[in-house]
């Protein structure tokens, strides 16, 4: 299926914007328990439509949100992966990324990290990226450590009340030879 609404790409996802009308695939998402164990959920309808807000206010205030992940072959929501501002008068944001459960283990979060670390410094200007991963989510080191971050400090995230580890990317580090292209 092709749609025109994507306004990045990688081999397999499509990116797009949230909009108001994509309650139903915030809810599927940020309503999962198993999505949100790390984050601070589970959350609530109304704390998922206030999410949802908050990504829509993001995009028009700093360009960048977690944008919503589609599937190319058939359109098929995967989750979100994007930046949010951190210290956007030094050019710093932050990358994430929430995957549902049926698409975990297919490498998606690494191929969606890649793309939005291009965007972020080629399309934005970005001097630098942080992120961030709950203490047992293994899995998310693993996919930030892939992609170049290297870790920098632990703090505490207020969702969880716990000392989170935190990595960096910067400019510097995505030009050495070590980052895929």
């Amino acid at each position: 299926m092709w749609r025109d609404d994507y306004f990045l790409k990688t081999a397999r996802l499509g990116f797009r914007r949230w909009s108001l009308d994509d309650l139903p695939l915030a809810l599927a998402l940020w309503g999962d328990p198993d999505v949100t164990r790390y984050i601070g959920g589970p959350f609530s309808p109304e704390d998922v439509k206030e999410k949802l807000d908050t990504e829509i206010a993001a995009m028009e205030a700093h360009r960048v949100q977690y944008w919503p992940l589609f599937l190319l072959e058939n359109d098929a929501h995967v989750g979100c992966a994007g930046l949010r501002p951190y210290r956007v008068t030094d050019h710093m944001y932050e990358l994430g990324f929430h995957l549902r459960p049926a698409y975990w283990g297919r490498g998606l979060a690494a191929e969606a990290g890649r793309a939005v670390i291009a965007f972020a410094f080629e399309r934005l200007g970005a001097r630098s990226l942080i992120a961030g991963h709950h203490p047992d989510n293994a899995v998310s080191r693993k996919v930030l450590e892939s992609l170049g971050f290297r870790f920098t400090h632990e703090e505490v995230y207020p969702p969880t009340g716990r000392r989170h580890p935190s990595y960096l990317l910067t400019r510097d580090d995505r030009s050495a030879s070590r980052w895929p292209p």
